[in-house]
């Protein structure tokens, strides 16, 4: 990517969000960053004083996307890549999982997913150039029991990419779909969201996974740094 785009990328508190920042600033882009709380837009702030731009904002605020992106365009200027980082996991057998939790998880990873996807496009179709990037997972290629939320969520976002390229490539736009694999981030840990286990049934299939997890959670082989190294 050439040097001095204007990144908007969504949760860059941790994980590939956080990297994929430091990453962009260091080879002398300008990274918004989107958080959820005026301490964590400080942190970020803080990564660099001319290059880095905390904005406030939740994802699932379907009505507060547009104006933060306009503020964004009219403020900072032209946005050139679009990466939707924002996530998390759920973890739980889907017969004790309330609907609650599918509605949840599909607000985050993809409702709101789309939601920054449509408040910039107008922008980037005007240009007739822009670059979305949606962080999907390999969870949105091949699946396992115990995170079917999770796994329909990033399905969905993989086959919303596929197409919405199609339909924008001929203004300029491209659109990528990153499935990243096993990663040292917080996914598995604080930020995933988990059912209480009820039936015992599942035990057998359920619980020997969810071990696997726990141990190898902080212990991934993957790097995001060099994974953010890779996206740019």
């Amino acid at each position: 990517m050439a040097s001095g785009k204007v990144l908007l990328v969504t949760g860059v508190s941790s994980g590939f969000g956080r990297a994929l920042a430091q990453e962009a600033l260091a080879a002398g882009h300008t990274v918004v960053g989107t958080v959820r709380s005026a301490q964590a837009r400080r942190d970020f702030e803080a990564l660099s004083a001319h290059a880095a731009f905390g904005r406030v904002l939740d994802v699932t605020d379907f009505d507060a996307i547009d104006g933060v992106v306009a503020e964004i365009e009219a403020n900072v200027g032209a946005v050139d890549v679009l990466v939707n980082n924002a996530g998390y996991g759920h973890e739980g057998v889907m017969e004790e999982s309330p609907l609650s939790e599918l509605r949840r998880q599909f607000d985050v990873n993809v409702f709101g997913a789309v939601a920054m996807m449509k408040a910039v496009l107008p922008f980037m179709r005007a240009r007739r150039r822009g670059h979305i990037v949606n962080i999907t997972s390999m969870g949105g290629h091949i699946t396992m029991p115990g995170i079917t939320y999770y796994c329909g969520s990033k399905f969905a976002l993989e086959g919303i990419s596929e197409a919405l390229g199609k339909e924008v490539a001929s203004f300029g736009i491209a659109v990528t779909a990153v499935a990243p694999g096993s990663f040292r981030t917080d996914w598995a840990g604080r930020s995933m969201v988990r059912t209480p286990r009820s039936i015992a049934d599942y035990d057998p299939v359920f619980d020997p996974i969810r071990r696997a997890r726990e141990q190898k959670s902080g212990k991934q082989t993957g790097d995001p740094r060099k994974a953010a190294r890779a996206m740019l």
